[in-house]
């Protein structure tokens, strides 16, 4: 009786048991889940969630939301900016309001007025302090002050800072150009691994029918055993390359979505327009656009500019500057605009500095030194960008203009091995091919197929950095 009650008892446990063993798994996955619930677009009941449709220009914007070291070069562009706003508040006046109490230990005289005279307790119960620097027991500052320093120092360093800002603004459009190349990189990759799939696909298909084709012909007794023997082994082969296919395709996939969606595993399909790529630009075209939208000449002269500037901020450090102060307020012993005598505790003061250097152990020579060096490292970086703009111009038009000659080529070599494999394929019925010669026309068809597709995805590439290097994409 006490087993039967047991099993009873282990029956009704058993469910609450295995819920409370899912229960932290649900709840770990909870978050993830309504994030996916309210970012994924509603659609009518009982309906699929339409696939999304990406452009290349959608990937694009993607990217662009999504890659972390585009996001770290537009926050540097944006630290920048801030620097050179900074930069333009040190030349103007700063005004702040200070306010202070003071107590000191008083000396056991009194005071008659300001100045520290002495007198009686009658006269003037006004404690002296004890330390000589202040000037009563109980103090009181309340006052608005004025600064302003003149100096080539800081209209020096608000040019540097106008030249670095443009420099990291520059820095930002090479990382997102990089980031276009990427983009693009991965764009036409997945499109060629998708048409990779569709000629396996195909051939598979072609294996497959030939396979029956040779079936029937050898319970025709038209053809002999090896016949079908070689068609099964080619299909076999077939059916192997379509799964490769299958998978190198998905794995494109998964790593452009990597780059494009916070989840990797959100389906989406691309806008194919690779079947009819543009033709190239001319080369005039080409010139004219690199020598006026190149990211990295612009990061070049401005680096240049800001290494001079830092050398002229370095060398003010020889000249005197000139320090203003403004200062109006209340320094008494009362928190009063008026003292117990009558006296007007308001007021102000103004002061000039002149502030000469006379030496600092060559401190400032080698800061000068200092800054010289970089500009002569700027001056070497932007020769070297103009020489490397020059040849990789020169190199990225070679390559389009000879990806777009084999494209060409290919597309004519595909259309004669589909018309070879259509021939021999009607020989082979008619008894006057061989099995071999069906199975390398089919290999030479998938061949060239998967060229082309190759093909068009160097030509595309290589256009794309093309335009990437001139400012079009």
């Amino acid at each position: 009786m006490e087993s039967f009650m047991f099993r009873i008892e282990a029956a009704r446990l058993f469910p609450l048991l295995r819920a409370a063993s899912i229960l932290p798994a649900i709840l770990l996955t909870l978050p993830g889940a309504l994030a996916q619930t309210a970012s994924t677009p509603q659609t009518a009941v009982g309906g699929a969630a339409p696939k999304l449709v990406l452009t290349l220009q959608d990937a694009i914007a993607r990217a662009e939301n999504n890659d972390p070291a585009y996001a770290a070069a537009k926050g540097n562009r944006k630290i920048a900016a801030l620097d050179r706003s900074i930069a333009r508040a040190a030349l103007l006046p700063n005004v702040r309001y200070y306010n202070q109490f003071l107590y000191t230990q008083g000396n056991g005289t009194f005071l008659t007025s300001a100045a520290g005279d002495s007198a009686s307790r009658q006269e003037h119960p006004v404690a002296a302090p004890i330390f000589i620097a202040n000037d009563a027991v109980h103090e009181y500052y309340s006052q608005g002050v004025v600064n302003e320093t003149i100096g080539l120092a800081p209209f020096s360093a608000y040019r540097q800072a106008g030249f670095t800002a443009a420099q990291m603004e520059a820095q930002q459009e090479i990382a997102r150009r990089g980031l276009v190349a990427t983009v693009v990189s991965y764009y036409y990759t997945l499109l060629s691994a998708d048409q990779k799939y569709r000629v396996m696909e195909s051939a598979e298909g072609e294996a497959r029918d030939f396979a029956s084709l040779t079936r029937k012909l050898e319970q025709g007794r038209e053809v002999a055993r090896a016949d079908v023997v070689k068609a099964n082994l080619t299909l076999q082969q077939r059916e192997r390359d379509l799964g490769d296919a299958k998978l190198a395709a998905e794995k494109a996939r998964l790593d452009f979505a990597v780059l494009l969606f916070p989840d990797p595993g959100t389906s989406f399909t691309l806008a194919d327009n690779s079947t009819q790529p543009p033709p190239p630009p001319s080369r005039a075209d080409v010139e004219a656009a690199a020598a006026h939208k190149n990211p990295d000449l612009a990061a070049a002269v401005a680096a240049l500019h800001a290494s001079r500037q830092g050398v002229t901020s370095a060398r003010a450090a020889y000249l005197p500057s000139l320090a203003l102060n403004y200062t109006y307020g209340i320094n008494a012993g009362q928190f009063a605009i008026n003292g117990p005598n009558g006296e007007r505790n308001l007021g102000y003061s103004a002061s000039a500095t002149l502030d000469i250097p006379v030496w600092d152990w060559l401190a400032t020579h080698d800061r000068v030194k200092q800054s010289e060096i970089r500009r002569q490292a700027a001056q070497v970086q932007l020769s070297y960008t103009q020489k490397r703009l020059v040849a990789n111009l020169d190199e990225l038009y070679d390559a389009v203009m000879v990806a777009n000659k084999q494209l060409a080529s290919l597309s004519v070599s595909v259309a004669d091995a589909k018309e070879s494999l259509h021939l021999t394929t009607l020989r082979y019925q008619a008894g006057e091919a061989t099995a071999l010669e069906v199975v390398s026309a089919q290999d030479q068809l998938v061949l060239v197929q998967t060229a082309q597709a190759d093909g068009i995805t160097r030509y595309r590439v290589a256009l794309a950095n093309l335009q990437t290097l001139t400012g079009i994409l």
